[in-house]
């Protein structure tokens, strides 16, 4: 049993080179699970190559908001083909972020149903970034039921009763650590602990005192103490439901023997 990284961008180019480094310094904080998450194709098939690798890692790949401009048909065959690989355990991350420019909304919104879409016909969950975008994206999620997770979620205590009521975890990264986190730790301290996870979003998002540095999954144990510090629970506990909670939503992975 160990603490789960469930947002990863290892693949990225900052981390990429790093994989072995990466893993040992991961389970010497128990970290014993990690979530790749991919927005290319070459991230994915690198993803797949890694978890072939190493037992550690499972495997998520879907169109980021922002990149919709250049996409094209042929990119959402390619995605259901990857997806289809039995590392492949989720689909994401993928959602509406508003923060840069707001005149592709629509182009975003139909990339976000199409996903969501394939995501319920291959019966996989999906990882949802949501910026600056909060009414759209609950309005899409009740307009298409899925299952998943609200990424790195930093909404109002509001919001986030809503999205698990439409079904969805709770995901918390380094942001709830750092000192000046406002609705985070409200946030924390309500939701249930079967609707709730950690997660670094590496090499983004590093938590405190580590922030301004290269994050990477080894802090997640960061992240995980702090949500035990707001809950008033002790590690096992967490870790034990959090394992129990990643198992129930993601239905094609597996658990590592030695977990």
């Amino acid at each position: 049993m160990g603490i789960i990284d469930t947002h990863a961008h290892v693949t990225y180019k900052d981390l990429v080179g790093r994989i072995d480094e990466i893993v040992t310094n991961a389970l010497s904080h128990n970290v014993t699970k990690i979530l790749c998450v991919c927005c290319t194709k070459e991230e994915a098939l690198k993803a797949i190559e890694i978890a072939n690798q190493y037992d550690i890692f499972d495997c998520a790949f879907g169109y980021h908001p922002e990149d919709v401009d250049r996409l094209e048909d042929h990119d959402l065959s390619e995605l259901r083909s990857i997806l289809t690989d039995p590392h492949m355990i989720a689909l994401g991350e993928i959602g509406l972020d508003y923060h840069y420019t707001k005149e592709n909304k629509e182009a975003q919104k139909d990339l976000f149903i199409r996903q969501i879409q394939l995501a319920n016909e291959l019966d996989l969950p999906i990882l949802i970034h949501m910026r600056d975008a909060t009414l759209d994206t609950l309005e899409i999620l009740k307009q298409y039921p899925c299952r998943g997770i609200m990424h790195c979620f930093s909404g109002s205590l509001e919001t986030a009763k809503i999205c698990v009521k439409l079904g969805y975890y709770i995901s918390f990264a380094g942001p709830l650590t750092f000192k000046n986190a406002k609705d985070a730790p409200q946030v924390c301290e309500w939701v249930p602990l079967d609707r709730i996870f950690v997660e670094t979003d590496s090499p983004f998002l590093t938590p405190h005192p580590f922030r301004g540095k290269q994050n990477e999954p080894a802090y997640t144990h960061i992240t995980f103490e702090k949500v035990c510090e707001i809950k008033q629970i002790d590690a096992e506990t967490l870790m034990k439901q959090m394992e129990e909670n990643y198992y129930t939503l993601f239905k094609k992975a597996k658990r590592n023997e030695s977990n």
